[in-house]
């Protein structure tokens, strides 16, 4: 597969516990810190042990400078879309442009539908979804003077007023496993964000190809949906994984899968601080190196 030639960046996968709240404001700061550029958070609403992720990311916004800030992902079963378009643009505004957008489909059907969610079969879901996009889109579209009207079956709304627009053009990134959902990815996603250990190596080429796929039906580039993932590992002596060793061992495997599979984005899921950093001081910039070096050499 190609690589795609997006520049490279590194982010956090933080778990927003609530049993000690300013853990995971804490750890958004040293990711700053670290000099990573994402600090991405699970978004489970229907859990009592976590904090409200959209809620933890406006406190985090105003507790950091520079770092971009995302759920990985939203459900949005459980986020009115128009509404959710407004809060990600305000967020965005307030934040000088470091919002991003991670949306899932749904999963844990039962949870949803205790919170008053309506349980969708996984076809229903990625309509559901799709039509999501439309409306956020066309929320954010101020350029359009005309009311916003979206007839869907799951999501629609009938002469909404468009705006705010945000600071900057938020991508919009959806967690995506099955062809259906890489179909839409290609279709009318910015980001393709898998995890790691839900996709067999063995299927990346594959999931690479139905995105680029539908991306060249729905006349776009394939390169304007960049590759994100996922991924876990430790730090330490060389074990049983390839990303469990030293920082070389990660770097060496991850700029396998920026050339070979197009990925351009790596978030550690991780709750350990030293982790981080030696993620993003020591993994990042070898990594950008190591990659900018093998661009260089096959131009």
């Amino acid at each position: 597969m190609p690589d795609y030639g997006h520049d490279l960046l590194f982010g956090s996968f933080i778990t927003p516990v609530n049993a000690d709240p300013q853990q995971a404001v804490v750890l958004a700061q040293e990711s700053e810190r670290a000099g990573l550029d994402l600090a991405t958070f699970q978004d489970h609403p229907y859990q009592p042990a976590f904090l409200d992720t959209w809620t933890l990311m406006s406190y985090v916004a105003a507790r950091t400078r520079r770092i971009h800030l995302a759920g990985n992902v939203l459900n949005l079963p459980l986020r009115q879309p128009a509404v959710l378009a407004r809060a990600a643009a305000s967020l965005d505004l307030l934040s000088g442009g470091r919002v991003e957008l991670g949306l899932g489909a749904g999963a844990f059907w039962d949870a949803i539908e205790a919170m008053g969610g309506q349980r969708l079969s996984p076809g229903q879901a990625v309509d559901a979804l799709s039509e999501a996009l439309d409306v956020i889109r066309g929320i954010w579209d101020t350029g359009d003077r005309a009311r916003l009207h979206v007839a869907g079956s799951h999501h629609h709304v009938d002469g909404a007023k468009r705006g705010p627009a945000p600071a900057h053009r938020i991508d919009i990134w959806l967690g995506a496993l099955k062809p259906r959902m890489l179909r839409l990815t290609g279709r009318k996603a910015d980001g393709w964000l898998p995890s790691m250990g839900r996709i067999p190596p063995a299927e990346l080429v594959a999931a690479n190809a139905t995105i680029d796929e539908a991306a060249l039906a729905a006349g776009r580039e394939p390169a304007a949906v960049r590759r994100l993932v996922n991924i876990s590992g430790t730090f330490g002596p060389a074990g049983e994984g390839p990303l469990s060793g030293p920082p070389q061992q990660w770097v060496d495997h991850l700029a396998a899968l920026s050339l070979e599979h197009g990925f351009s984005a790596y978030i550690l899921q991780s709750d350990d601080p030293a982790a981080l950093a030696r993620f993003g001081q020591e993994v990042a910039p070898a990594l950008r190196e190591l990659v900018a070096a093998e661009r260089g050499a096959g131009a």
